[in-house]
């Protein structure tokens, strides 16, 4: 029979660098009782046997934020607690051996520079000169970080753990968790494996590898999977002393410096999974077997890189697990399923460098409830429940953990995990000749190919290659129609006594309006943020069908369900399929199938037989054309597609979407928005409801005639590829960053949304230039969209 030993305030699984930052930032947040659980010594998973390189820059604003902040804590620890943690700035090198690598280096550069850091490029000669061991003829290009630097994981968790303890965080090891406790969808404390019960209002899992098991206990998979990691560590010599961090990403390899030693290590491809609920699972300092046959091109690598290997000995061989996730970005926050547990896991053998940013960012969003910054995407909410499936874990292994170095080519596509989603109408698309791409865990039409050559398109750090397929497709809504896979997108139900009334106090746009009626809306957060973008209709007194982007399904269930009190909230995304029918011939095309086709204004939604199959008929058009989403039970979408076929209509693929939206000045969650970004930041203010009171409406009002910032849409002239977090020029400093960027498949233009600070300079009068791969392009902010500015199309 279980007891009830103690109950806590915050319960920590783990006690490795994540957890023990953790604690350290909730002493230093002023948390009281806390208690950090570790199953048999700290660091004795996987942090203590971690290469120990800090590297700031990262591919992304968010990412490298977090990561920069290891530079400020680590020394801060020395003198907090008077322990050593082996920090030292190195400096560091990023290599490339092939021309595309550079344009990835150049949009890394830029980013690092915006966030006060120095990188620079520098030619293989250089490098050369700077460290004579090196051989440096096969290199195309070099990057220089000069903050670079390297920790002693055991050293660091040791300052951590004193820290903790000195601001009142109880640690202890030995003490190993069975299982969670869940009571009405909330965690109630942990048992251990003594049975004794734990009561706590709070749990956080940072247990790392052993996290799945543990999170399964409480209902929440998470798509984890760890796998044998190994680098070496070689004699000294006299020219390694000193020697700073080497990625040489085109091998995947990484080398460091180590008192006169190098390590080296690499991020393997067809990784081997490792089983911690196995017989080794629970050993401490756990050390797996020697593996050369894994290891030998990595060591082949290294020896062409740095000669003197030839001559070196291998002091020591480390095989060790590491805990990887399927898109290899760590899994940090709150459990969307289940309130009150936290996770800080998987991460991707980065987790001693990130151990600074992602504690403090974990302890914020514990104690503040809500994270200090926009994790959306870090956030475990993101995770897929059926990518945690063991067999889909370990296909992605097969490339997962090397992507961590390999070239991260402009929408570039997995091979491995494939097919976890499929719409039920999959094969009809795949008969138009869908070339497929991964969107949040769904199978979907990329562009559609109409010959060999269509299905066999390279990838491309310029001019896409899928461009021309794109603008054909568009071309057709002209006078013609299209068809649009818009089933992946998140399809919820929200009914009960008073549901008006909630949602209504949700979001800034009035919901109280005729049955049938469709409107655009936010729900936002007391900061005035953007937390959920979406379409919702009014299909009864109290009842609301609420559409949203297919990649937040699990977060936006989860804000709903914890804003609402006694209202049903239902997942209905996978009961039925929605077709997208767009174009000027779209209405000609629904009435050739539907005789009793209503004239239905826009933003509207009605109930019609179409080819005989009940539709729900909503007017709106994400493509800025005149068209209509119908939504099916997933048995009648099959004849229904066929019939839209037959009438002439042919599909439209995602990327020419995407392009459309932008040419419509249409914002998109996770990109353009989220929930730093308030809707007049957003230029969303058209359909806000001054006269009600929502959450949010006091930040809103304050920032009404005072904005800071504004996101713009602009016009990039010479024809760049634009994607993401590109520095935004003016007058010789920055003041912003793009959000999205595409090319206009109707307009043929080149543009981006870019988040800018606001002058006394009027909008139209201003000029831009934003940095793309080392160059810079004019940029014209423009005071309404390209595409059918007046929306005459649309609403036709």
């Amino acid at each position: 029979m279980p007891t009830t030993s103690e109950a806590r305030r915050t319960v920590i699984i783990g006690g490795g660098a994540v957890g023990l930052s953790l604690a350290y930032h909730l002493a230093r947040r002023g948390a009281e009782d806390v208690l950090l659980l570790e199953r048999n010594q700290l660091t004795s998973g996987t942090s203590w046997h971690a290469a120990g390189i800090v590297g700031p820059l990262r591919a992304t604003p968010n990412m490298t934020r977090l990561a920069m902040y290891a530079g400020e804590l680590f020394p801060r620890l020395e003198a907090e607690t008077g322990l050593s943690t082996g920090y030292r700035v190195t400096g560091g090198y990023w290599l490339a051996q092939v021309p595309e690598r550079m344009d990835e280096l150049h949009r890394i550069a830029a980013l690092g520079r915006h966030f006060g850091l120095s990188p620079d490029m520098i030619t293989p000669d250089a490098l050369g000169a700077a460290l004579p061991c090196l051989s440096t003829d096969h290199l195309h290009g070099v990057m220089a970080v000069a903050e670079d630097a390297s920790v002693n994981p055991v050293d660091l968790c040791m300052a951590y753990a004193r820290a903790a303890r000195t601001n009142g965080v109880t640690i202890r090891e030995n003490t190993g968790v069975r299982r969670l406790l869940t009571e009405g969808g909330r965690v109630r404390g942990v048992v251990l494996h003594d049975g004794t019960e734990i009561r706590a209002g709070q749990v956080a899992l940072c247990c790392g590898a052993w996290s799945k098991r543990l999170a399964e206990t409480a209902g929440l998979a998470l798509p984890l999977q760890p796998v044998e990691h190994m680098y070496v560590v070689t004699e000294p010599r006299p020219e390694f002393e000193g020697f700073p961090v080497l990625r040489d990403l085109d091998s995947g390899v990484y080398i460091k410096g180590d008192t006169g030693k190098l390590v080296i290590g690499g991020f393997e491809p067809d990784a081997k999974c490792w089983n911690p609920d196995g017989p080794e699972g629970n050993r401490p300092f756990l050390e797996l077997a020697e593996d050369w046959d894994q290891f030998t091109p990595f060591m082949e690598a290294a020896l062409k890189l740095v000669p003197a290997l030839e001559h070196t000995g291998i002091q020591h061989f480390m095989n060790g697990p590491e805990s990887f996730t399927a898109d290899t970005r760590p899994l940090i926050g709150a459990a969307p399923g289940v309130n009150g547990l936290y996770v800080a896991a998987g991460m991707n053998s980065v987790g001693v460098m990130s151990s600074a940013g992602v504690g403090r960012l974990l302890a914020d969003w514990i104690e503040d409830g809500h994270p200090p910054m926009d994790a959306w995407e870090v956030d475990v909410a993101r995770a897929d429940p059926l990518a945690a499936a063991p067999a889909h874990m370990a296909d992605r292994m097969t490339e997962a953990v090397a992507d961590l170095f390999t070239l991260h080519w402009p929408y570039k596509q997995p091979k491995a995990g494939r097919d976890l989603r499929r719409s039920p109408l999959h094969d009809r698309w795949q008969s138009q000749g869908a070339v497929f791409g991964l969107t949040a865990g769904w199978e979907r039409g990329l562009y559609y190919a109409e010959t060999d050559e269509d299905r066999a398109l390279p990838y491309a750090i310029g001019d896409q290659p899928w461009w021309p397929l794109a603008a054909r497709e568009a071309a057709r809504m002209d006078r013609g129609t299209v068809l649009l896979d818009l089933t992946p997108f998140t399809k919820l139900r929200v009914e009960g006594a008073g549901a008006l009334d909630q949602l209504n106090r949700l979001c800034p746009a009035q919901l109280d309006v005729a049955e049938g009626r469709a409107v655009y809306t936010q729900f936002l957060n007391p900061r005035g943020g953007i937390e959920v973008e979406a379409t919702v209709i009014r299909r009864a007194p109290d009842r609301f069908d609420i559409t949203t982007a297919a990649a937040t399904r699990w977060r936006d269930l989860a804000f709903l369900r914890r804003a609402l009190d006694g209202i049903s909230v239902t997942d209905m995304t996978e009961d039925f399929c929605v077709i997208g029918v767009m174009g000027a011939g779209s209405r000609d095309t629904l009435r050739a199938l539907a005789p009793e086709w209503p004239d239905m204004p826009f933003g509207h939604a009605r109930t019609v037989t179409v080819a005989g199959v009940e539709t729900l008929a909503t007017r709106l058009s994400f493509a800025g054309e005149l068209g209509w989403e119908l939504r099916v039970p997933n048995d009648d979408a099959p004849p229904l597609f066929e019939a839209l076929i037959a009438t002439g209509a042919r599909p439209m693929g995602h990327y020419a979407l995407d392009g459309c939206r932008i040419e419509k000045g249409f914002v998109h969650w996770g990109h353009d928005v989220g929930p730093e970004v308030t809707p007049l930041e957003a230029g969303l203010g058209f359909n806000i409801d001054w006269s009600k009171d929502f959450t949010g409406k006091p930040a809103l009002e304050a920032q009404r005639g005072r904005l800071t910032r504004r996101l713009v849409l602009c016009q990039v002239e010479g024809g760049p590829l634009v994607l993401h977090d590109e520095p935004v020029w003016e007058d010789g400093r920055i003041v912003g960053l793009t959000t999205s960027g595409a090319r206009g498949p109707r307009t043929g233009l080149t543009l981006a949304f870019a988040m800018v600070e606001m002058t006394d300079t009027p909008l139209p009068d201003r000029r831009f230039e934003i940095e793309i791969a080392g160059k810079r392009y004019a940029a014209r902010p423009l005071d309404r969209p390209p595409h059918d500015p007046e929306g005459k199309r649309m609403r036709a």
